[in-house]
This record gives structure tokens, C-alpha cells and sequence, in this order.
């Protein structure tokens, strides 16, 4: 894991556009504490593939402009779940079913939740 204060400003950069491409729901756990997988999740829902994709590109073109380098991506084609691995962040974009059925949030309850409003200042 990195420096938290990196992953903070990679998890607001994600956040910013994600809100941008209106995504919904959109919850950050921190996981650092209870995971070597990274230090935070972030996970949003979207209407449908397109929305998604676009949620998904727009957040690669934000982080990847400050220089944050993916690890690895899947899901892309189909894009009921994508999922974006930065390495210290790990991005979780749903459509409304698979969010409801993989419940991240019930699976990594001992996560801390950290409000998005905390992060954006």
C-alpha cells in the first residue's frame, strides 16, 4: 500500500468523475486497514452498459492525466461490473442488479465508510 494521502487524491480524482458521468450512489470504504488489496473501494452504479463504459473511460482519462497508471481492468465489454484496480484504490462501477447481488458493502463491513463530502474540500 502507498502513502494514504496519494490514495485520497487518486479516490477524490475517481469520485469527481464519476459525479460527472452521474453516476449513482457512490460510497467509499476505506479498506486499508482490514485488506493488503489496497487502501480504499470505491463503488458507484449506473443506469445501463453505456453509462457505465463511459462512467468507467471517464474516470481512466481523469486519473490518467495526473499520471495514476491502471493495473488492470475487467468487466469492460459486458459492463454489469467493471472493475478498475489501481493497485491503492479499486473501483467497483455496478448496474443496479449486480450491485444489489454481490452487496460489496455487506462483504466489506469491516471497512470504514468515508463520506465523499469529507474527501471533496
Amino acid at each position: 500500500m502507498s502513502d494514504i494521502s496519494i490514495s485520497m487524491k487518486m479516490a477524490k480524482l475517481a469520485v469527481t468523475a464519476l459525479e460527472e458521468k452521474k453516476a449513482a450512489d457512490i460510497r467509499i470504504i476505506d479498506i486499508g486497514k482490514v485488506s493488503v488489496l489496497g487502501d480504499f473501494f470505491i463503488i458507484a452504479t449506473g443506469n445501463n452498459r453505456n453509462q457505465i463504459q463511459t462512467m468507467s473511460n471517464e474516470v481512466e482519462r481523469v486519473l490518467g492525466m495526473k499520471g495514476y497508471q491502471i493495473k488492470q481492468v475487467e468487466g469492460y465489454e459486458t459492463a454489469n461490473w467493471i472493475l478498475l484496480d489501481y493497485g491503492d484504490i479499486i473501483i467497483h462501477l455496478f448496474d443496479k442488479e449486480n450491485r444489489i447481488f454481490y452487496n460489496l458493502e455487506r462483504i466489506w463491513r469491516d471497512g470504514k465508510d468515508i463520506a465523499i463530502t469529507s474527501i471533496m474540500d
